[in-house]
């Protein structure tokens, strides 16, 4: 096997033209029975497999420098440098990550795992090389999604106008997640129509030239051809523009043409100056149907079941362990219902509506992970998907309301951040009744650092105005969200990547920072934000066994506070805790905390949640488990602190 024999980038270099192309296929089924048995990324990494190659015959990585935007396609890149052996532990805890990381490879020079870093990163790193008077060549891969992101087009321009030795390229797939949307990827579509650019504009030159010389034409035809050859040029290729930038256009090519590649790279680390060149790549490229229906492969789970072109042989399966000889499993207790957060807000929303035609959803290039693609299916003309644009869809959420409409923007809590300069100045400034929707707020599970929803609670906590609640369960979401509807004002629900009891159950009506007690005791107070309100009820049940008499509450709001509500819990109790899957700091304990010493209530409290600092990938339970947001973490960490103020006689257990 070729692949596992390779230890460093510089290995491609000696290889035989004839293995390279097995190399690549050794590539794919490597990805694959990785990925169906972790679950990843796969179609993204699946279709850079030749360009990755081609990128380290041709360069002198790590000299060389290799960004890769938004880190989906990185799997290839860490194949070849000296991770092999750790590949089946992608996505595991303590494994490798599913992104560029730079702590886990010299190779990796960012841990990235959002669109429209790579062009402002590399543009730095250029420029750094450049006051050093360093050679080394700087390259940044960038998606035909995320180029249109806000940072890429700022990073574009910067790019032209400082014009140093740095080449960009776009590599283009038609797909982002969903679709990739916006003009600018209509232009792109015009150039894959030509794939002729370079000799469109070489046409268009000789043909002005050609009427230049000739003698007396006549100043209307000279100008109908004139505006001809003008026209042709917007038609065919992005040719104003990037030569307006400052860009030397190279494009388009064949991204699965090995030797091809090779070559055009060749000939681009010969070239100075910034280059854009336009590779033409198909995602999920080899896997049986995946270019019929890429979105399906852009995640795979563990246990999915595809089949590689190149190899019929290389199927993987899903495995069926075996029960141990002789053992019995336990019989199961029906438990309540279970879905996806996820898909209870996209359930209500659909529901709302089908009745109120003010509403509509904006998304930033995820309409499946934030559950808007049936309402995108259902109501067309009420669905806005920008694009990788965070920014841009939250300043136009708060526009729509203007034009008296009842904008719901979902966004990944994570991505949220991006739009933090538009939720202050266009949203809540404005004071308009914008509503978000933060899907992936807390831990992100195997996705890691990069997508765990930690900070949304601290950074819209600081900005006046701005209403932030968690549901406790489905049937909290579905009531929070008609809550919102009805919200004069800016308004944040978020919650978790996580499986919820099914809507169903009665539900006490939401009032403006009205928090809910779901079970009464005397010594300790366990204060639970979201679906930790659950957890904190499991905990208690064990502080029972203990002797701890608990009240639960499911605080529902971080913002308002129910003064009255909270003056009276802390006085009552000899001990309160807060519990939250978001970071301590700013967060939703610091906001009780905050009401606490501004009440000068005395009140000993201790805030559970995120500690300070970021926290790698694994599984959302071993991640909650880790930092002890489990029944028995909260129990184990309540019995502790009242063992250290010998506030009560806590039973042996």
């Amino acid at each position: 096997m070729i692949l596992e024999q390779l230890t460093r980038s510089s290995d491609v270099k000696s290889l035989r033209h004839h293995e390279l192309a097995e190399l690549c296929n050794e590539i794919r089924r490597k990805i694959l029975a990785t990925v169906t048995t972790n679950g990843g990324h796969l179609g993204s990494s699946m279709g850079v497999v030749e360009l990755t190659v081609a990128l380290h015959r041709v360069y002198d990585f790590p000299r060389d420098r290799l960004f890769l935007d938004t880190g989906h396609q990185c799997y290839p890149h860490k194949l070849l440098t000296g991770r092999f052996d750790r590949f089946h532990t992608l996505r595991q805890k303590n494994g490798i990550s599913g992104f560029p990381n730079k702590d886990e490879s010299e190779y990796d020079l960012m841990t990235s795992g959002h669109a429209g870093t790579a062009v402002s990163m590399a543009l730095g790193a250029c420029i750094g090389d450049a006051l050093a008077s360093d050679t080394r060549k700087t390259i940044a891969v960038v998606g035909d999604a995320s180029v249109v992101s806000g940072m890429s087009l700022e990073a574009l321009n910067s790019a032209g106008h400082l014009d140093r030795d740095l080449l960009i390229i776009l590599n283009d797939n038609e797909q982002s997640i969903g679709r990739t949307v916006g003009a600018l990827s209509r232009v792109l579509s015009k150039v894959r129509m030509s794939k002729l650019y370079a000799s469109a504009r070489h046409a268009v030159e000789k043909l002005e030239e050609l009427v230049a010389k000739i003698p007396r034409i006549g100043e209307r035809v000279e100008k109908g051809v004139h505006d001809f050859a003008e026209h042709l040029r917007h038609v065919i290729a992005p040719g104003k523009i990037l030569d307006a930038l400052g860009f030397r256009y190279f494009g388009v090519f064949d991204g699965h043409d090995l030797p091809g590649m090779v070559e055009v790279l060749e000939a681009m680390r010969a070239q100075p100056g910034v280059k854009l060149l336009h590779v033409l790549t198909v995602k999920g490229k080899g896997v049986k149907g995946c270019e019929e229906d890429p979105l399906a492969l852009h995640g795979a789970k563990p246990g999915d079941s595809f089949t590689l072109e190149c190899d019929a042989a290389c199927k993987v399966d899903k495995v069926e362990i075996p029960a141990a000889a002789g053992s019995t499993a336990p019989p199961k207790k029906a438990a309540p219902a279970k879905t996806e957060f996820a898909r209870v807000f996209s359930e209500a929303i659909l529901a709302e509506a089908a009745t109120d035609p003010r509403i509509c959803a904006i998304t930033a290039g995820m309409p499946d992970g934030t559950g808007l693609r049936p309402f995108s299916e259902r109501f067309p003309d009420r669905f806005f998907n920008v694009g990788i644009a965070e920014q841009h869809g939250v300043a136009f959420a708060s526009g729509l309301t203007i034009g008296g409409r009842k904008p719901v923007c979902a966004i990944y809590s994570t991505f949220m951040q991006r739009g933090y300069d538009q939720v202050f100045q266009e949203v809540a400034l404005q004071r308009n009744p914008v509503i978000l929707v933060m899907s992936h707020g807390g831990l992100a599970g195997d996705d890691g650092q990069t997508h765990h929803g930690l900070f949304d609670i601290a950074f819209l906590r600081a900005i006046p105005g701005v209403t932030l609640l968690s549901p406790r369960d489905g049937a909290e979401l579905e009531a929070m969200f008609r809550f919102a509807l009805h919200h004069d004002g800016p308004i944040a629900i978020r919650y978790p990547k996580a499986a919820t009891t099914a809507p169903g159950r009665p539900i006490a009506a939401i009032e403006l920072g009205r928090a809910e007690v779901l079970r009464e005791g005397d010594d300790v107070a366990l204060i639970g934000y979201g679906p930790m309100s659950e957890m904190a009820l499991e905990a208690a049940t064990l502080l029972d066994a203990a002797g701890v008499s608990s009240t639960v509450v499911n605080a529902r709001f971080a913002r308002p506070l129910d003064g009255e509500f909270y003056r009276g819990m802390l006085a009552s109790h000899r001990f309160a805790a807060t519990i939250e899957e978001a970071a301590l700091n700013g967060g939703f304990g610091s906001a009780v905390l905050e009401f606490a010493a501004r009440e000068d209530s005395g009140a000993r409290i201790r805030c559970l949640g995120v500690p300070d600092r970021f926290i790698a990938h694994g599984t959302r339970p071993e991640l909650l488990a880790e930092l002890g947001l489990t029944p028995t973490g909260v129990r184990d960490t309540i019995l502790g602190l009242m063992r250290e103020t010998a506030d009560v006689r806590i039973a042996a257990g």
